[in-house]
């Protein structure tokens, strides 16, 4: 029988350590990041297990550990930019991906935050919610409109305009 830690907190380590690479870019750094989170969880695990939402404080706690390391390092503009070109040498991902990892670049920051989290580490969006600090409607409208400007993005680049 697994632990409360280990079913609820070690089984996220692959989807915090992606949103961790991609906000560093730095492996070495991001595996660093999620130590120090991991490290912490282990100590208020006790506390963590009364949660609502422990995803939701592990996820704050990633961000602020890579806000941490900026700070430190002097960093402060590869968590706010998405180098694409890094991304696609060292993934070998699909041109649709390529495209909305492009269109991903000309959202509005908190469009592309929510949508990061939700399609691509599929928080729910009270867990969103919770780690940006909006309300539940907030999630849902930003979302949308994401997912729209998605859509004719990705419809304007198969007609070819």
């Amino acid at each position: 029988m697994k632990t409360f830690f280990e079913a609820h907190i070690w089984s996220l380590k692959n989807k915090l350590y992606r949103m961790a690479f991609l906000w560093v870019k730095d492996r070495e750094v991001a595996q660093d990041i999620l130590q120090a989170v991991f490290e912490k969880a282990w100590l208020r695990k006790d506390e963590l297990q009364r949660m609502e939402n422990p995803t939701g404080w592990l996820v704050r706690s990633l961000k602020n550990e890579s806000l941490q390391h900026f700070r430190i390092s002097k960093k402060f503009d590869s968590i706010v930019d998405f180098d694409i070109e890094a991304s696609e040498e060292s993934l070998d991902r699909s041109e649709e991906v390529k495209l909305v990892f492009r269109f991903l670049e000309s959202l509005p920051e908190k469009q592309r935050e929510i949508f990061q989290l939700r399609e691509v580490e599929g928080l729910t969006y009270e867990e969103i919610g919770e780690y940006l600090e909006i309300s539940l409607d907030q999630v849902k409208v930003n979302l949308h409109r994401a997912r729209k400007t998605l859509k004719d993005y990705l419809m304007q680049q198969k007609n070819g305009k």
